[in-house]
Parts: C-alpha cells; sequence; structure tokens
C-alpha cells in the first residue's frame, strides 16, 4: 500500500464525516427545526456541502489517484475502494464549487417553501424556488455530462446509479408497460369478484403505532443503540453511519398505512447498519447504488412483510396492540387489505402493482424537465394528463398531484426510476433468497425476518460497493443481471394466484 493510496484513505475519512454532519443536519431540518431556522441551517448546509467539495477537488487528490493507480499491489477491497474514490472525484470535479454552493441554497430555500406549498396546495408558491433548483441542476448535470460524456440527464442517473442509462430503462419500462395494464385489469377483476376486505375501525393511538412499529423493527434486526424512529411530513431514512434515523406519518384513523412505512424505511435502515465495519468511512463501504438501496426497503416491505406468512403472524399481533375484535382482524382479511390494488393518486400509498404507473410517469416528466421539453409552469397540467393515461385517475389538486414529492425540491432528480428498479431487484433477490434458505418463508410465518435480513446481509450489505455496478452484485448474489420476468412473476403469484 502506497503513501498515496493512505493520503486518499485519510482524505475520504474526513469527507465521509463531513456527510455524516450533514446528514444529521438533514433529519434535524424534516422533524425538529423550527421554520424560522431555515435560512441558517441553508447556511450550514452550504458551508459542509463546500468544504466536502473542496477536500474532493483539491488537486493533489488527482494527483494521489494516479499515483496508487500505478503503483497497484492492493486486495480485492482496496482496489474497490480506490475505483469508487475514482468515480466520485469525477463527478466532484465536474462541477464548480461556487455551482455547489448555490445549488446548496436554492434546495435548502425550495425544500422549505415546499413544505408549505405542499400544504396549501399552491404550485404557483413553489414555482419560483422549484425553478431556481431546476436551473441549478440542469447547470450541474451539464457540467457533469461534458466531463463524462453522457446527456445531462443520464449524468443525473450515473450519480445514483453508477452505470444506469436512460436508454436501458426505457427498454426495461417499455417492457413494464407492455404487461402492467393487462395485468392491474385481471387484478382488478378478481377483486371484484371477491368480498372487499374489511378496514378495522379506529382510533388507532400514536403511541400504540409507533410501539407496534419498533416491535417490528426489532424483529427485523434494527439497533435501537445506533438508530431511531421519529415523525416527519415525508417518511425517509437518513442520519449518519453507525446513528441511522428513520421517519415515519401516522393517522389515527388507519394503522396498515404507518407500519408499512415503518417497514419499508427499517429496509433502507438495515442496509444503512449492515454495510461492511471495517469500511464504513470509505466510498466502497457504502451502499452499492440507490436502485439496490430501494430494493432493500421493498424486499422487507413487499416481498417479506406484506407476505401471506407473514401476515398470519401479525394480525393477532396486531390485533392485541390496538384492542381489536371481529372479522376485520383475522389474517385472510388482512391479507386482502395488504394487497388490495386501487388506482390512487399517492405515489408513497400505491400497490406495487400500480406503483410502476407512478414512477413512469415521474421519469417521464423529469427528463423532460431536464431536457427544457416541458415548462415548469406546466408541470401540474402535465402530470394530471400522464396520471389519467397511466393511473386512470385524476388528481383534484396539486398536493395529491405534482406537489406531493420532496425529491425535485430537494434535488434529487434522476432519483425516480430507482424505485421501480429496486422492486424488481427485491423479487429477485427474495427468490435467490428463498431457493438458497427454505427456513426463510417459515421463519416469516413466525414473525422473524432473521434468516432473511442474515442472507441479505452476506449476499448484500456486507458487499458494500465491492462490486462495480448493482448489476454485478445482483449477478453475483442471484446467478443473473436484472430480469423483469421475475417481477412478472411475483406480481402473478401474489395477486392472480398463479
Amino acid at each position: 500500500m502506497t503513501a498515496a493510496y493512505r493520503e486518499l484513505e485519510r482524505r475520504f475519512a474526513r469527507i465521509a464525516a463531513i456527510g455524516d454532519a450533514l446528514g444529521i443536519l438533514s433529519w434535524d431540518s424534516q422533524t425538529m427545526m423550527p421554520d424560522g431556522s431555515s435560512d441558517g441551517r441553508a447556511e450550514q448546509t452550504a458551508t459542509l456541502t463546500v468544504l466536502a467539495h473542496e477536500l474532493q477537488t483539491d488537486p493533489r487528490v488527482a494527483d494521489w489517484l494516479a499515483e496508487a493507480e500505478a503503483a497497484g499491489g492492493l486486495d480485492d477491497w482496496q482496489a474497490a475502494n480506490l475505483r469508487e474514490m475514482r468515480r466520485t472525484h469525477r463527478h466532484a470535479t465536474a462541477v464548480p464549487g461556487d455551482l455547489i454552493e448555490a445549488t446548496s441554497k436554492a434546495i435548502s430555500a425550495c425544500e422549505m417553501t415546499w413544505r408549505t406549498a405542499r400544504a396549501e396546495s399552491d404550485f404557483v408558491k413553489l414555482l419560483p424556488s422549484l425553478s431556481e433548483v431546476l436551473r441549478r441542476v440542469r447547470e450541474c448535470g451539464e457540467a457533469k455530462a461534458a466531463a463524462m460524456g453522457l446527456s445531462p440527464y443520464d449524468a443525473m442517473l450515473d450519480e445514483h446509479d453508477p452505470g444506469a442509462r436512460s436508454e436501458r430503462i426505457d427498454a426495461l419500462f417499455a417492457g413494464l408497460a407492455g404487461f402492467l395494464p393487462e395485468l392491474i385489469g385481471r387484478v382488478l377483476d378478481r377483486q371484484a369478484a371477491e368480498p372487499a376486505p374489511l378496514r378495522p375501525v379506529g382510533p388507532f393511538a400514536v403511541a400504540n403505532q409507533k410501539a407496534l412499529g419498533e416491535r417490528l423493527m426489532r424483529a427485523a434486526g434494527f439497533d435501537f443503540t445506533r438508530g431511531r424512529l421519529d415523525v416527519s411530513l415525508h417518511p425517509f431514512c437518513g442520519g449518519a453511519t453507525g446513528d441511522v434515523r428513520i421517519t415515519t406519518r401516522y393517522d389515527e384513523d388507519d394503522f396498515t398505512k404507518a407500519l408499512m412505512g415503518v417497514m419499508h424505511e427499517t429496509g433502507h435502515a438495515l442496509y444503512e447498519q449492515g454495510r461492511p465495519r471495517d469500511w464504513l468511512n470509505q466510498p466502497v463501504g457504502l451502499a452499492r447504488g440507490m436502485a439496490v438501496h430501494e430494493s432493500q426497503s421493498l424486499i422487507v416491505e413487499m416481498q417479506a412483510c406484506r407476505s401471506p406468512e407473514f401476515l398470519c403472524w401479525l394480525a393477532p399481533v396486531a390485533q392485541e396492540a390496538f384492542g381489536g375484535s371481529g372479522p376485520a382482524w383475522e389474517p385472510d382479511n388482512l391479507r386482502r387489505l395488504y394487497s388490495r390494488v386501487e388506482r390512487g393518486f399517492i405515489r408513497v400509498d400505491a400497490d406495487e402493482v400500480t406503483y410502476p404507473a407512478h414512477i413512469i410517469l415521474r421519469y417521464r416528466l423529469e427528463k423532460a424537465l431536464i431536457a427544457g421539453d416541458l415548462a415548469l409552469a406546466d408541470l401540474p397540467g402535465a402530470w394530471n394528463d400522464g396520471m389519467r393515461e397511466l393511473v386512470g385517475v385524476v388528481p383534484p389538486n396539486d398536493r395529491l398531484g405534482c406537489l406531493q414529492d420532496i425529491h425535485w425540491p430537494s434535488g434529487a432528480w434522476g432519483y425516480f426510476p430507482s424505485y421501480t428498479l429496486g422492486a424488481m431487484t427485491a423479487a429477485q433477490l427474495f427468490e435467490a433468497a428463498a431457493t438458497a434458505n427454505p427456513d426463510i418463508r417459515p421463519a416469516l410465518a413466525r414473525g422473524d425476518l432473521g434468516p432473511l435480513v442474515a442472507w441479505l446481509g452476506t449476499n448484500v450489505h456486507g458487499k458494500g460497493c465491492l462490486h462495480a455496478s448493482g448489476d454485478e452484485l445482483l449477478t453475483a448474489a442471484t446467478g443473473r443481471p436484472l430480469d423483469a420476468a421475475v417481477f412478472r412473476r411475483h406480481l402473478e403469484r401474489r395477486y392472480l394466484g398463479a
């Protein structure tokens, strides 16, 4: 190991520490921070963001990278770490520091405005600050595109998922669009022939909902000595290395949404808590792209916790937690509730059959916005037209339409495809895990996610960025790259009994 490589490790450890500080500040701004503190928080965030950028773009980093690459002599993890350092450096050096700072400030301002605009269903109120974010994001994308030889949108995709390209996603999403409409129709017809599921009657005290959520988190292996559960407007997983913080939002009339929301974010958190201990402050110790990260939330929520086996265990547990009684609390009714397919307005509440349509809509719109083919002022109308075409419903207002997600105000352009790519990845990982360990499904019937999480720890969490891409990791874990046929097979089996 050369002196240059050791310098790089020290440098990237400092960058990771700054990232952790930013993670805690971000969590605080979405959970605890008073609204009047937003200007100061924007300055703090921008200062740390620029500091991290300066550490990444120091001219000595390029020299150290070249020297370490020429010297060789690294083991597999060190070599992968060097590869990830190079990738991170390439993204960072493409964008000048003043643009990084301006983008950070624009995002901080827009996030705060979004909260008010969403509550008031007022897109016009958001338009100026979102326009500024879009302008800055475009400039960043153009700078990275020039440096990497990509389109601006592909450069954004690559930042979230190394190697991801819109051409490939176009083909995958076209494949989904080829079978989903017919599948949705068949599922809705099947549901219409069955008794409608009964909804347990509330109110369901928030304290009881939180206690049940924490019980399920523990069953999944979440370490509360290194994490916590809180409330926010938009559920998320954040925090820092060794301090993973997730949030949810509660509805006293319906406990089912928050409960699965908690388990969704727990899947993210388990990935963060399970990253390779020896490499936590290095690039190779990070998660392998956001599609894989989304797969971990969905394998816990959709594949495991919404499975018939797990719901048979959950039904009496939930009944006891809320003091319920009657047929609404029977396992089969809970199964029908959690596998109900509906054409709805809200992405985060969508079932896994219609969910891809919500993502395809956002994917199309953000590509058009980045390319300049759609004016931001026309977004509400384009959103409603797309919802009519893809989902079959039109939102009555912008709060239920284009204002529902924080992603664009927070600068996360190019992220949305990760959700559906993650769903496909989750189905493939779960199928492989259940084949490798036949005890996984019986364990779910006992409320035990341990065997599944152990398999994920070995094949996903503990691998960090050892593999160069999500497809490489998936191939190592399942024997093949991403295959949409597995996702289709899962949907048909769960929703049609095929």
